[in-house]
């Protein structure tokens, strides 16, 4: 099968160091979303904005992999730390993926479950998150950083209060907290494409969360994006 990336980010910040760095580049407007297709170090991509939350991710997802045709997506951005020892600008690579706000409980499901369905923590690539580990092992960045392999929560909530990140936390036990990832994950599954999610930390989702995520979002934006660029030529 040849090789075609997809890779997602749900803000421009999280897309325009890539952009920047594509050769034979061109666009494509498709759903209301801006596809750039191009090459990444020799590698076929196709890079676009999403949009913020899980329903414009899924779609965006859905669209890469029918239309465009990619063999594996990448979900790449920032997000909220929640693993112990995790602190700013450090890594999460996902081992899996889930929704925190799914809650169906009044039904009888445990929180996070989805109704009905067999699966409701989305798997990671193994081959991509280790390709993640062994490009991140192999930078600059991790003389100074850390990347935790763990799960990744998301949902429809910027969480910036510490009562609800020790909800999540106790819920979901995940390595970090975000808005996009779990939909994308979902998307793959159905589909079975694989897929990894790579976020860099801008905040620790507390009551500091929003003072930190603003001095740290295009730091951590271009940390991740800069790591997916490393990454992909092992995949």
């Amino acid at each position: 099968m040849t090789k075609k990336i997809g890779i997602i980010g749900a803000m421009s910040v999280e897309i325009e160091q890539l952009k920047a760095e594509m050769q034979d580049k061109k666009e494509e407007i498709q759903g209301g979303l801006t596809f750039f297709l191009g090459k990444l170090n020799g590698i076929d991509v196709v890079v676009v904005q999403s949009g913020v939350g899980k329903v414009n991710a899924a779609l965006c997802a859905q669209r890469l992999i029918l239309q465009f045709g990619v063999s594996h997506i990448i979900n790449t951005g920032i997000a909220g730390a929640m693993a112990s020892g995790l602190g700013v600008l450090d890594f999460v690579v996902s081992t899996e993926a889930l929704y925190h706000d799914m809650d169906a409980t009044g039904f009888g499901y445990k929180i996070t479950e989805i109704p009905q369905m067999d699966v409701s923590v989305f798997p990671a690539d193994k081959d991509m998150v280790r390709a993640a580990q062994d490009s991140f092992n192999s930078m600059e960045i991790s003389k100074g950083h850390k990347m935790v392999a763990g799960r990744i929560a998301s949902g429809d909530q910027f969480i910036s209060d510490r009562a609800i990140k020790e909800k999540i936390r106790s819920d979901c036990n995940p390595a970090c907290v975000e808005m996009e990832g779990a939909a994308i994950a979902h998307a793959c599954y159905l589909n079975k494409t694989p897929f990894v999610i790579i976020r860099c930390m801008s905040d620790m989702a507390d009551d500091k969360g929003e003072t930190t995520y603003d001095f740290n979002e295009k730091t951590a934006a271009g940390l991740s994006a800069g790591l997916v660029m490393e990454m992909i030529g092992n995949i």
